[in-house]
């Protein structure tokens, strides 16, 4: 059976990259917990919904779709300040000499409006290619050439004179 042989294979993919799959949930909850329970979800929705894949190879950009709107939903359930966790602590307050920097673009990231801090995310921090950043988003490329190219001015504007304005 082909869907059998799906699941197998996006059982195997969540197994394989289940770091990268945390990472993301992360990278929009910015707290352990819920990182962790989206990833469940993510994971229990993805193995409900197996028999609507394709193919083989959308599985990658097909699960990051999941996690990313699951993630999405939960924001806008929470509407709350996510409060940074102490793993997160313990990890800035024995940081090298360019933890300021990093916070300063972690923080500066953190206030770009969603649409443009998931491309920044899938392209950079997921090494996403530019097709599959829009594969997953579900946009075209354009698109998301548009909104790296904006989400880099911004970050490029803010951490230089410390104001973050959509650039037109």
């Amino acid at each position: 059976m082909a869907s059998d042989h799906l699941e197998n294979l996006l059982i195997r993919f969540i197994t394989d990259n289940q770091s990268h799959i945390y990472r993301l949930a992360y990278s929009y909850v910015k707290n352990q917990q819920d990182a962790l329970d989206i990833v469940q979800e993510s994971i229990h929705k993805a193995i409900s919904a197996a028999a609507t894949l394709r193919e083989s190879r959308a599985i990658k950009s097909w699960l990051y779709r999941i996690v990313v709107n699951t993630s999405l939903d939960f924001l806008r359930k929470q509407k709350r300040v996510q409060l940074v966790d102490e793993a997160t602590l313990e990890l800035y307050g024995t940081g090298m000499e360019d933890v300021y920097q990093d916070l300063d673009l972690e923080k500066a990231l953190e206030e770009l409006p969603h649409k443009y801090q998931s491309v920044v995310v899938l392209r950079y921090f997921e090494d996403l290619k530019i097709e599959e950043v829009a594969e997953v988003l579900s946009e075209n490329v354009s698109t998301i050439k548009t909104r790296l190219y904006q989400a880099l001015r911004m970050l490029r504007v803010k951490l230089s004179d410390g104001s973050l304005e959509e650039v037109k």
